[in-house]
């Protein structure tokens, strides 16, 4: 009872937040570190094509250099020609300003989007960890039955030799205990194919690694530090930016002009006649330009921008909508849990009750030892069923850890 009171309490309280269990284990440390350096190469790529979208707008030193060498005459022609230039736009009617702005937030989503990548993987080694143990407290509870069920074969068998039983009983034993068995049998095929699963994504070894104990988060805080939602809210930020920058591409702008030139040119002539010369000079120039362009295309390029942006608008709300609905399904399966885990409790004072009460009866000889052996086998098979749904407890909290953007 003192069990069924705390998990009533649990979901009267209902604003816990989701932490890591006592030993206090990076939650990092459920991945391999192969994945983790991929995680880490996939930031440091965002990271350099963020900068490099952000000083795109800044144009590049153009260098040039040609030698050529003709003999329309009787001497051989040289001619050479370097130059330096440049055509650096210094205004863009705000696009140089939204160009930025929309780097910084491209940047900024594919960080969220290597974020969720990283989530789903740690949720994912979670929950096969989850599932192992899970598997391995199946597999006990599995023994149990096969005993209960040898029980019942051997008393089955009694009553059969005794005539107190026809062959159909007897058979219905026989089948009872080779389903449990066969069961058992699905049950470590099970395990062995989550343990494959959890070597490919982990280093840990299963049967050391702790297991996170994950709390209820309430509903405010799961969407105020919802990772789905703030990227989301990212792509909208984005579509924004980008609605400006295409805006700004069919308005004025102005531009720096500079260069540099040198030319250099042996036995010139400018016909057969005339003689030769030799000309070095270096000269450079400056100055400034407006550029607007006149496309047909221009309100339409912009009005696709435009609806991205508010489709991006509807996305928040429809992200939101998809959350709450989450959010509230995993509240009904873990409420439902609870009452499975108080069930397994009462099942278990039950089960206990009735030991008790057989074991004097034993005594007495008034019944056998395996009336015993029965029952003590059902209390712990109550126990581990108590065991079984607390996890599917922690797997359904785990639906919402995947989201949770916050710091643990």
């Amino acid at each position: 009872m003192k069990v069924l009171h705390l998990c009533t309490l649990l979901l009267a309280v209902c604003n816990i937040q989701l932490t890591a269990n006592d030993n206090n284990v990076s939650l990092d440390a459920y991945i391999s570190q192969l994945k983790k350096e991929q995680f880490s190469y996939d930031y440091q790529k965002n990271e350099v094509q963020g900068l490099l979208l952000r000083d795109s707008w800044i144009a590049p030193l153009n260098l040039n250099y040609s030698h050529s060498t003709s003999n329309p005459y009787d001497a051989e022609q040289v001619s050479q020609v370097a130059a330096i230039r440049m055509d650096q736009p210094i205004f863009q009617s705000g696009g140089i300003y939204y160009g930025i702005k929309y780097a910084n937030a491209s940047r900024e989503y594919s960080d969220l989007a290597v974020d969720v990548a990283k989530r789903k993987m740690i949720k994912d080694a979670i929950s096969l960890l989850m599932q192992i143990k899970q598997s391995d407290i199946r597999a006990k509870r599995q023994n149990l039955q096969i005993k209960n069920s040898e029980i019942n074969l051997e008393q089955k068998k009694e009553q059969y030799l005794n005539g107190q039983l026809d062959s159909g009983f007897l058979d219905s034993a026989i089948i009872e205990r080779n389903t449990v068995i066969q069961a058992l049998y699905d049950i470590e095929t099970s395990k062995e194919k989550l343990i494959a699963s959890f070597k490919a994504i982990s280093d840990l070894t299963y049967e050391n690694a702790a297991i996170p104990r994950l709390e209820l988060l309430n509903e405010e805080e799961f969407m105020e530090h919802n990772i789905a939602l703030k990227m989301a809210e990212s792509q909208n930020a984005k579509d924004n930016y980008n609605t400006n920058v295409t805006v700004a591409k069919y308005l004025p702008k102005v531009s720096v002009t500079a260069a540099y030139n040198w030319s250099k040119s042996e036995n010139s002539r400018f016909n057969a006649d005339m003689s030769s010369f030799s000309e070095e000079k270096d000269y450079y120039d400056y100055g400034m330009k407006v550029t607007m362009p006149l496309s047909i295309n221009t309100f339409r390029d912009i009005e696709s921008a435009r609806v991205d942006y508010l489709k991006s608008q509807l996305k928040i709300e429809d992200e939101k909508r998809s959350l709450t609905s989450i959010f509230a399904q995993v509240l009904q399966n873990i409420k439902k849990l609870d009452k499975k885990i108080a069930l397994s409790v009462q099942n278990k004072d039950l089960y206990e009750k009735l030991l008790e009460d057989t074991r004097s009866l034993f005594r007495a000889g008034y019944k056998t030892e395996y009336d015993v052996e029965t029952l003590e086998n059902s209390v712990q098979i109550q126990e581990f069923d108590s065991k079984i749904f607390e996890l599917d407890r922690q797997l359904e909290l785990l639906t919402l850890y995947e989201k949770y953007a916050n710091e643990l």
